[in-house]
């Protein structure tokens, strides 16, 4: 059996970025990722991309080049954790010890859970940012649009950047504004909650959005089937009884957000809470159970928004904490809950959202954050990729 000082699960943002601190903290950290993926996404620029404003191609690299080179990369995907022995196993039928565990293996998409959908996806007007190979049809959608209705849809579950759902609605309908369809078009986004941002500063910018576009805003809408070939969705819709009946909607485009959850592996875990993910203390990250655990990003627990903004913020009080274990120090970071939606509202138009685990905002420029701005959908566009692949992932932003 291998044994490493530290084990980090996942090579995404959070794991190459907790690495990458690490071994600026201290460069003789014996230290080992295991991801699966041979590539390396980064997926805030895919709303851009079905929005008609970013290359695809650009999104994607090698994982072997983001990977630190002090690290050891163990090419494996996790099957299951013994947290009891502080070992995990592959689904390779090997397995690894630690002394310490970061666990930040992403968020699952169950396209599944939607009927229909897999069948749909890609063709028939079904599209959605969510993925490498599918953000690109998004545009397609959009820009063959002659009119009619398009559908936004949002799950019931927590998603990664709760924003992204209407975010590409914004972009479509500013579209359909510059080419003279948005008139004969219906947009409608199509959610499960009670309210179009959970944050009421943004909440009111956004709602004087929906109403310049002319967007109907459709709360306790949940997508639970669709019917690409015959251009009709079917939404389960709750009264203020609590009474549920079924809906169905035609449509001529809708863009789906698919319902997401933790990885099988950490949902049927001893890491787990009742609801799967990951069981962490929201402040300092640790597990609530195991010490020499902890755990950032969108598998866990805590009520943040799922966002690479909390990962940013999250990554130092982990590697912080985590050599305090290692240490025998007292746990002294804490993380307050911030998370950022950059809410594109059109081509060239942002609203940056900061907040806390208050919902209230924690802004980061001397100005009013609600309101659209030119400046923030280039920090959007040009400015965050080019620190994530540059500054974050080497752990130095």
């Amino acid at each position: 059996m291998d044994h490493f000082q530290i084990l980090i699960v996942g090579g995404g943002n959070a794991g190459i970025s907790v690495a990458s601190q690490l071994l600026l903290k201290d460069k003789a950290l014996d230290i080992a990722i295991i991801e699966p993926s041979e590539k390396h996404y980064y997926q805030p620029a895919w709303t851009l991309v079905g929005g008609g404003d970013y290359d695809i191609q650009e999104t994607e690299k090698e994982e072997a080049e983001v990977m630190p080179d002090a690290v050891t990369w163990i090419r494996e995907a996790v099957a299951s954790f013994e947290p009891e022995q502080m070992q995990l196993n592959t689904t390779e039928g090997n397995t690894y010890s630690y002394d310490a565990l970061v666990v930040c293996p992403g968020i699952q998409l169950d396209w599944h859970k939607i009927e229909g959908l897999e069948e749909s996806l890609g063709k028939h007007q079904v599209c959605s940012n969510y993925g490498f190979d599918k953000a690109p049809y998004t545009w397609e959608c959009i820009r063959n649009f002659k009119g009619g209705t398009a559908l936004f849809t949002q799950p019931a579950t927590p998603v990664k950047c709760g924003g992204a759902p209407q975010k590409i609605m914004y972009m479509a309908a500013d579209h359909f504004q510059r080419n003279g369809i948005l008139a004969k078009s219906q947009l409608e986004f199509c959610s499960p909650g009670k309210v179009i941002f959970g944050v009421k500063k943004y909440a009111k910018s956004l709602s004087q959005v929906v109403e310049n576009y002319g967007i109907q805003l459709n709360f306790r809408h949940e997508l639970i089937r669709v019917d690409g070939p015959g251009k009709k969705a079917t939404f389960s819709v709750k009264d203020d009884e609590g009474g549920v009946r079924e809906l169905v909607k035609p449509f001529d485009m809708i863009h789906i957000t698919p319902p997401q959850s933790a990885p099988d592996f950490v949902k049927s875990s001893p890491l787990a809470n009742d609801a799967g993910w990951l069981d962490l203390d929201k402040y300092s990250l640790q597990h609530k159970k195991y010490t020499h655990v902890f755990g950032l990003g969108d598998a866990s627990g805590t009520p943040n928004a799922k966002t690479g903004a909390a990962v940013r913020k999250q990554a130092p009080v982990v590697v912080d904490n985590l050599l305090a274990v290692l240490h025998q120090r007292s746990l002294t970071a804490q993380y307050d809950g911030y998370g950022s939606c950059p809410l594109i509202t059109a081509k060239g138009k942002l609203i940056l959202a900061e907040f806390d685990y208050n919902n209230e905002p924690a802004e980061s420029f001397p100005f009013d954050q609600s309101k659209e701005r030119f400046s923030m959908y280039q920090l959007k566009r040009r400015v965050l990729p080019w620190m994530y692949w540059n500054k974050i992932l080497k752990g130095t932003a």
